[in-house]
């Protein structure tokens, strides 16, 4: 509250603030619903403040990839250069790859899990994703050990790697050590790594952990052909935290249990994708100063953009 007693307006708050504020909501609000409020709540949607940080994880998950291709597209090219941290499943094409990488000058953490991409196009593009500190490869089952040793190569900043597969994408493989060994030749500043149910041996755990001498976390669940000896762990990594090999328990909720719980009754499988044909744009002026639409919040977010409904929103109560 400002001095005599006046609130401040929302719509006074700097660009910065907002996307902070803005974060808290889902995709589908800050897209659909927030730059029809006014026009400085538009611009700060249509700017880089609020896709700094870009999580579409969940709705990627749920959406055609063409869809997918262009919400990426609008979103990154929003950010301006900006985008420090991107969630996404399922990435449907190595183009989409290049593009991201393009626009990857300030990009710090990338998470792609479930994409279809080859280990000839991570070689392409591991260049110009230098800035990684954390990379998510869980569940890319076209990729392998020279993906991995591009991304150790080129990515020296890398500090955190997460490559958990599915046991059932595992099953024709007869090991995965030449990972294990590219993990332990190439990514010698790793501190946190993820590779449950990998086809490693004892022989490429021990050159992982002889190599990368940070590691403070490790993750080898269901790495079957891994025996531990706890004196060797005390006395050459006695700062590190295992997780298995030997441990039962609920695979990965996160990425594949929690698929059987997607529904016609999603919001998001409802929303489909309209944001960049509705609001890829400046809206005009008229839409802010009709009095009649403006003058009623509420009747203008509802009745006065009818085709809502379509998309399986409720109407105005």
């Amino acid at each position: 509250m400002e001095e005599g007693g006046e609130f401040r307006c929302w719509d006074e708050l700097i660009p910065d603030a907002l996307g902070l504020i803005f974060k808290n909501l889902s995709l589908q609000e800050i897209l659909t619903v927030i730059p029809r409020v006014c026009k400085s709540w538009n611009r700060a949607i249509m700017g880089p403040y609020c896709w700094q940080e870009i999580d579409i994880k969940e709705w990627s998950l749920q959406c055609q990839p063409e869809q997918l291709d262009r919400m990426l597209k609008m979103l990154i090219t929003r950010s301006c250069g900006s985008l420090r941290k991107l969630c996404v499943s399922g990435l449907p094409n190595e183009p989409l790859l290049s593009f991201i990488a393009d626009h990857s000058a300030s990009l710090q953490t990338l998470h792609l899990p479930m994409s279809e991409i080859s280990d000839s196009m991570v070689e392409q593009v591991a260049g110009r994703l230098s800035t990684i500190s954390f990379l998510d490869l869980s569940y890319c089952k076209n990729i392998g050990a020279r993906a991995l040793e591009a991304i150790g190569k080129h990515c020296k900043l890398l500090v955190g790697l997460k490559r958990v597969m599915h046991p059932l994408e595992v099953a024709d493989k007869i090991s995965q050590n030449d990972e294990a060994h590219a993990i332990a030749t190439t990514m010698p500043k790793l501190k946190h790594l993820e590779m449950a149910y990998l086809l490693i041996t004892t022989g490429g755990l021990l050159e992982i952990l002889l190599n990368c001498r940070e590691l403070e976390f490790l993750d080898v669940r269901g790495c079957w052909d891994v025996k531990l000896d706890e004196k060797f762990l005390k006395e050459k990594c006695p700062g590190l935290k295992v997780l298995g090999p030997l441990i039962v328990d609920c695979y990965e909720r996160n990425y594949w249990d929690d698929f059987s719980d997607c529904s016609d009754s999603s919001g998001y499988l409802a929303w489909d994708f309209v944001a960049g044909e509705l609001y890829d744009g400046e809206i005009s002026d008229g839409v802010w100063d009709d009095e009649e639409r403006f003058g009623g919040l509420e009747l203008s977010f509802y009745e006065g953009f009818g085709e809502d409904v379509a998309f399986g929103w409720p109407q105005s109560p």
